[in-house]
């Protein structure tokens, strides 16, 4: 605020910001000596000490350090309540050494020095990505990666060279080994997991890198990281390990393909001829068993028969040789038996005979056709009965 010297206004009496008249000891309106604004200083705060000037100021001065002192302490001791989260966990350390675990929620410790509390978030995933960052473009606002080729080409079991990416995903389970037992851990993390898939790779071959064998490669690679981990006391569960990228360096990435291709087309090529081989191989062996099985069994059923007449003739000799007489009646007319009946007979009585049927008619012909068939009369031109078979008129009696 600007002030003027020689009115009443501004400041009172004339005076300056410091002060002085413009006519006083410091003509011109010039700032005090340093040395009278120390000495009035140093005689306020006499009045307020303890031996002060007064007996009133020295007591009002010790029940103003009281109430400070009193303050002050308050608020040291309101310094040690602190808060853990749900997903933290408290470490409370006591003179820099662990003495406690403390629960989620409100919590109290002795203010500093004496204890502090370390709260690290043990629920949390954390991320670390070894050959490449994952980044964000800040126009397009989309997700982009940078490999970094230092990190992600490793040297296979059969001296190739592959391009890997992978990310390691872990959390705490100890918060205290977390905290003591190494400087950083998202750095021992990254460091070991990269020499873990160094080894592993170095012991894999490409084409299975490549393929197949992703797979098991994360799940080694997660087994070894945890046991490098445990070793260390690091505190870490490693949750898993994702093999993103596996594939050969981007110059050479196409010609690799086309042997890929070839390799396919070669195995391909092999299941056919495999699949041809197990179907036809096992049809032949199944005829040819089959065969097999059907001379052996015509072989049996030859050799028993033979066997069986052979029997039958010496049984039929046996008997023959006790009685031929009754034996040669008894084989005539078992084969008669046998070939009667297999023809078609009629048999006519002595009655039938003498009402003047004829014995040379075919009778097995009229049998057949049931009853004979007489032939319809005709006429000639002349006006003579004829018959319609030609042999019927030498039939008719």
């Amino acid at each position: 605020m600007p002030w003027n010297s020689q009115g009443g206004g501004g400041w009172q009496g004339g005076q300056g910001p410091w002060g002085n008249r413009p006519n006083g000891n410091n003509e011109g309106g010039q700032p005090p000596d340093l040395e009278e604004l120390l000495r009035r200083s140093r005689d306020k705060m006499r009045q307020f000490l303890p031996g002060g000037s007064g007996s009133g100021g020295g007591l009002k001065s010790k029940r103003g350090l009281l109430l400070v002192g009193g303050v002050l302490v308050i608020v040291y001791l309101l310094s040690g309540v602190y808060r853990v989260e749900p997903e933290e966990q408290g470490i409370v350390l006591r003179f820099g050494k662990e003495n406690r675990i403390a629960t989620p929620g409100l919590n109290y410790h002795w203010p500093a020095p004496f204890e502090s509390v370390e709260t690290p978030q043990v629920t949390r995933v954390n991320r670390v990505e070894i050959g490449f960052r994952q980044g964000m473009q800040p126009v397009a606002g989309r997700s982009s990666s940078q490999d970094l080729s230092d990190e992600a080409l490793m040297l296979t079991g059969d001296e190739n060279i592959i391009d890997i990416n992978f990310v390691v995903l872990w959390r705490i389970s100890d918060a205290a080994h977390y905290l003591f037992n190494i400087r950083d851990p998202a750095s021992t993390v990254k460091a070991a997991a990269e020499s873990v898939m160094r080894e592993i790779i170095g012991q894999t071959p490409i084409v299975q890198a490549t393929t197949e064998g992703r797979r098991a490669i994360e799940q080694r690679a997660r087994e070894q990281l945890q046991s490098l981990m445990n070793d260390y006391g690091a505190g870490i569960a490693v949750d898993e390990v994702q093999l993103l990228k596996a594939d050969p360096p981007q110059e050479v990435i196409d010609a690799f393909r086309d042997v890929q291709r070839a390799q396919a087309d070669r195995e391909r090529a092999q299941n056919e001829a495999e699949a041809y081989a197990n179907d036809v191989i096992p049809r032949a062996r199944g005829d040819a068993e089959r065969v097999l099985q059907e001379s052996q069994a015509y072989r049996q059923e030859a050799v028993a028969r033979a066997t069986g007449e052979a029997q039958r003739f010496e049984s039929v000799l046996a008997e023959y040789s006790k009685a031929p007489a009754i034996t040669a009646q008894r084989i005539y007319l078992e084969t008669m038996e046998d070939v009667l009946s297999h023809a078609n007979k009629t048999i006519l009585d002595d009655k039938q005979i003498a009402k003047g049927v004829v014995p040379y008619l075919p009778l097995p012909g009229l049998d057949q056709r049931g009853q004979p068939r007489v032939p319809a009369p005709s006429s000639d031109s002349n006006g003579a009965a004829t018959l319609d078979d030609p042999g019927a008129a030498g039939d008719t009696p």
